[in-house]
């Protein structure tokens, strides 16, 4: 797995250590169920990984904002999604969010099985296959 981006971790070294070590543990959950998609950095009204099969934005199939004080697990396309046990929040036309407080917030089958969901929904959709597996494009301006 790759480090950090430095440009990430520039910002998220300002973070609470304890946010900080979840964003750590759940990027490597989602690096784990699809060790070939590329990480967009932003650094916008949040701190922002992208996970996407493509270099695309628009191919990305979960996020991982970072506010202050908590983080979420953001689906793109949630509202696409199969939810049946409703773990998804929000009331954006497409995007949805799993609140992470803890570990066992996406360390659980259920929650597996959505970002497996969402990993195929987004290679379903998606225009055209991608050369490049498995890089960071840091969007970040420092």
């Amino acid at each position: 797995m790759n480090p950090i981006h430095p440009d990430f971790l520039f910002f998220l070294d300002f973070k609470e250590k304890a946010l900080i070590e979840l964003y750590k543990d759940l990027r490597s959950y989602l690096l784990e169920l699809s060790p070939e998609s590329n990480e967009l950095l932003y650094h916008t009204h949040a701190l922002t990984s992208v996970y996407t099969l493509s270099e695309k934005l628009s191919d990305g199939f979960c996020m991982i904002p970072i506010y202050t004080k908590h983080l979420n697990l953001g689906f793109h396309k949630g509202t696409l999604l199969d939810d049946p046990h409703n773990l998804l929040h929000g009331t954006g036309k497409l995007i949805r969010h799993i609140p992470i407080g803890n570990k066992s917030d996406y360390r659980n089958p259920k929650v597996k099985k959505l970002i497996q969901a969402a990993i195929d929904f987004a290679e379903n959709d998606m225009d055209q296959p991608t050369p490049s597996t498995g890089t960071i494009i840091s969007k970040i301006k420092r």
